[in-house]
């Protein structure tokens, strides 16, 4: 492995780091309905333990009601019970084959309690990111020992992932305080 394929190899895992915060963030609900809520929601279709827009269509409404339409008419209950069930807070209505799931306004205390939780999601994303780092200086240092790069390499290639790491933990910050402003606003 080249100090080259290091880099590389460690800007990419910490990409995907990024991208499961932002699926973490997603996951937190801001008082508007967006599809993507019920993305993470299962329901036992046919034996099959499958995401709720693998079997139903899901649109919103209006910015504060998400529909659920079911493919079949006996999923109708199954997929309600399963939205009331995944612990969102969210009380679907079934109104014949559609399911309407309005989203309820966040009290203040809720809305404080939700950035406490964004907060904590950054924090371990940030975690994750430094532990890439410190992962990619322990190959860097080793692949030295190897004879297989100088010192003077190594510390350039240091220094790059120390430079993608305050890049990224400040995409993390960027992000964090996106979502907490949006949480806050009514």
């Amino acid at each position: 492995m080249t100090v080259f394929d290091v880099k590389k190899n460690i800007e990419q895992k910490m990409l995907k780091s990024i991208e499961s915060f932002k699926m973490d963030l997603g996951k937190i609900r801001t008082g508007r309905a967006h599809i993507g809520l019920l993305d993470h929601v299962h329901v036992d279709y046919y034996g099959s333990m499958l995401p709720i827009p693998q079997t139903a269509n899901v649109t919103l409404l209006d910015a504060r009601t998400i529909s659920v339409q079911p493919w079949e008419k006996k999923m109708v209950n199954v997929i309600q019970k399963a939205i009331r069930d995944a612990n969102l807070g969210l009380n679907p209505t079934a109104e014949g084959t559609l399911i309407r799931v309005p989203m309820p306004m966040l009290t203040e205390e809720r809305r404080r309690e939700l950035t406490r939780v964004v907060k904590q999601e950054a924090e371990a994303a940030k975690v994750s990111i430094r532990s890439l780092r410190r992962e990619a200086n322990d190959t860097l240092k080793k692949i030295v020992k190897d004879k297989e790069a100088s010192e003077d390499a190594e510390r350039r290639a240091s220094d790059d992932v120390q430079k993608l790491t305050d890049k990224f933990v400040a995409e993390i910050e960027k992000l964090t305080e996106a979502k907490e402003v949006e949480l806050m606003t009514l």
